[in-house]
């Protein structure tokens, strides 16, 4: 897709292997909506290297039928780091996370998330969950639904690019452990803009093969590896 006015570049936040299900590669909001500075976010999970997508070692039915641990997703737990040098503005742990991924119930949840929301009943937690913004020379980033427990960093401290942040979870409005990855015209999400984003470098899997390939912008469904 052709580099957006004012787009930022970053890098991966992610180690391994990845794949972007929300993108504005894809489409533009990414997420639907241009609120909660979203409108240029992705969402990352981890796959395994069977074809299609499949997120944890269980049928692809186990999810819909009797739910998945969340613990035994690929993605849960995964390090998340600082995509540039950066104070920390907000630093939010404690929000509990679900045992269990049941597709039918998480997505009845997220209808009820943003509805509560859209009402004004809950701060940036309710729908991020555990998470840590990052504030920089060109952006403010987000980095949502993290495991209870995992924040590594406090509001206030200086982060450099590819230092510890969090760890992926399943908190706030999550369907699945995944990371939410945004970039803001301003720390507070609530009132921000979304900004463009590419990533400084990554190896994309097209035909096949994996090449590297420098300030890229993951298309859906695309396999990625950090470099």
């Amino acid at each position: 897709m052709p580099a957006p006015p004012g787009l930022v570049v970053v890098a991966f936040p992610l180690r391994g292997e990845w794949v972007a299900v929300r993108t504005p590669a894809h489409r533009v909001p990414s997420h639907g909506t241009d609120r909660f500075g979203q409108r240029y976010a992705f969402d990352f999970v981890r796959p395994d290297r069977r074809r299609g997508l499949r997120l944890h070692p269980g049928r692809s039915l186990a999810p819909l039928l009797l739910g998945v641990r969340t613990r035994d997703y690929y993605g849960w737990g995964q390090p998340v780091h600082a995509a540039f040098d950066g104070q920390v503005v907000a630093a939010v742990d404690g929000v509990p996370e679900r045992a269990r991924v049941q597709v039918l119930r998480e997505a009845a949840l997220a209808v009820r998330t943003t509805v509560r929301f859209a009402s004004g009943r809950g701060g940036a937690e309710l729908v991020a969950g555990n998470h840590v913004m990052v504030r920089g020379a060109e952006a403010s980033a987000l980095f949502a639904h993290l495991a209870p427990g995992t924040v590594a960093v406090a509001v206030g401290q200086r982060v450099r690019a590819g230092e510890l942040v969090g760890r992926v979870g399943h908190t706030g409005n999550s369907t699945a452990p995944h990371l939410h990855f945004q970039l803001m015209d301003a720390a507070g999400p609530v009132q921000a803009r979304g900004i463009p984003c590419a990533f400084r470098e990554l190896l994309v899997q097209r035909d096949g093969r994996w090449q590297r390939v420098e300030r890229a912008i993951p298309g859906r469904r695309e396999r990625i590896r950090s470099t």
